[in-house]
């Protein structure tokens, strides 16, 4: 949510004295005592008196400073994982709605008052959209309803990085489809684009006082090659790419980078050695002494995963899905975990000195749960009285810490 603030400047209207003549010498004192007040400004807004300096000030009496320019305002930033619209969402959302459609805003619902009170929300669009009216598709090939894109508005998200192992799941045709519904729904998205020119733009949004760029990369596209003449339609990740384009944001008037990353080993809680690394060598780059990337946040692995500050900067390894059906794992059997995750929720605050970073001086997380049953998106942190809650959060919030997080000052939020 961006505030504009408006400066008017109240103008002076002159005060013009008529004297007439006057057969008292009382009365002739007191006008010439009134102009005399008025050629020093005692009535507010008569000329000039003689020897002052252009524009009315008197002579020897200093001229009006300038408003100091307000100091900029920190912000807050959440970010939640992968939006992950099985058959069974499908047909929720289809039940959810009034008018034959689909409607995703009741499940989004419980992630709401987290969402749309934060300054700056990302979410994970892993899918791609199909044609209005279908046909939709679920596992493995994904073309979901694009009446997603207004629930992820109404939820409070402001933008989503469209960069996953899915993007190319219905060629170019699906990609374009998804940024065109994005768009017409008031969402900003990241990681796939319809032109070069839109590929080569980085994704800037505003919260407080900075101007926050989204970078967003996949490792894959599950073998799907990239549209022919378009090498630009969806971003793979490359640590020279990411740090080139960190660079240009920069450049562009970013004040802090955001790097959305679909990353990491599917049912694996622990970042495996590739998220490990890069996480080590994105955070380390750095320009004339400040860091090039100011947050990292991941998705992808299905599961909750760590948080880390590495080289002063923070890291999620993966967010875990926020939307998805009953998960089956690699071993066939169903996976609970494949529906618990996490909101990342950083605070921050305004450069110390000049050229300086924006520095995190809060940072929280929010354990979630999807409610397969019920089709609903649960805050585990707020209270409830349902006796499993306790043990979700509880297993969440031992993998968000798993890497020591806590040391580095993360809590949980509500």
């Amino acid at each position: 949510m961006i505030g504009v603030a408006v400066v008017m400047t109240a103008g002076t209207r002159p005060v013009r004295a008529r004297l007439a003549r006057a057969g008292s010498t009382v009365l002739a004192g007191s006008l010439l005592a009134v102009v005399a007040a008025c050629s020093q400004g005692g009535l507010g807004g008569g000329a000039p008196s003689p020897g002052s300096p252009p524009g009315g000030s008197p002579a020897g009496s200093a001229a009006p400073r300038p408003a100091p320019a307000p100091k900029p305002a920190g912000f807050t930033l959440v970010a939640s994982g992968d939006i992950l619209p099985h058959d069974s969402i499908i047909r929720r959302a289809a039940a959810d709605a009034a008018d034959g459609g689909y409607d995703f805003r009741p499940m989004l619902a419980g992630a709401a008052p987290v969402v749309s009170r934060a300054d700056l929300a990302i979410c994970h669009m892993e899918t791609v959209y199909g044609k209005k009216g279908g046909p939709y598709t679920g596992y493995p090939a994904f073309k979901s309803p694009p009446e997603v894109a207004t629930a992820l508005k109404a939820t409070g998200y402001d933008s989503c990085s469209t960069a996953s192992n899915h993007t190319l799941d219905d060629g170019a045709a699906g990609l374009g489809r998804t940024l065109d519904a994005l768009d017409a729904a008031g969402v900003k998205h990241a990681g796939s684009a319809r032109t070069a020119a839109e590929a080569a733009r980085p994704t800037l949004l505003k919260a407080g006082g900075a101007t926050v760029a989204q970078l967003a990369y996949t490792y894959d596209t599950n073998g799907y090659p990239l549209p022919a003449g378009q090498p630009w339609a969806v971003n793979l990740l490359d640590e020279a790419k990411v740090i080139a384009d960190a660079r240009a944001a920069r450049a562009a008037g970013a004040d802090v980078v955001v790097v959305s990353v679909h990353w990491g080993t599917e049912w694996q809680t622990a970042p495996d050695q590739r998220q490990l690394s890069l996480a080590r060598s994105l955070t380390a780059s750095r320009t004339g002494g400040r860091p090039d990337i100011d947050l990292i946040i991941g998705t992808h692995a299905h599961v909750p995963q760590a948080y880390e500050k590495v080289n002063g900067t923070w890291v999620i390894y993966g967010m875990g899905d926020q939307i998805a059906g009953d998960m089956i794992n690699h071993e066939g059997v169903f996976d609970p975990r494949g529906n618990q995750s996490s909101i990342g929720r950083f605070t921050f605050a305004p450069p110390k000195k000049p050229g300086a970073r924006w520095e995190v001086t809060k940072a929280e997380f929010v354990p979630q749960w999807f409610d397969t049953g019920r089709g609903r998106v649960v805050n585990l942190a707020a209270g409830t009285s349902d006796p499993r809650h306790p043990g979700i959060r509880e297993t969440i919030r031992q993998v968000v810490l798993s890497r020591g997080a806590d040391k580095d000052g993360l809590t949980l939020g509500k």
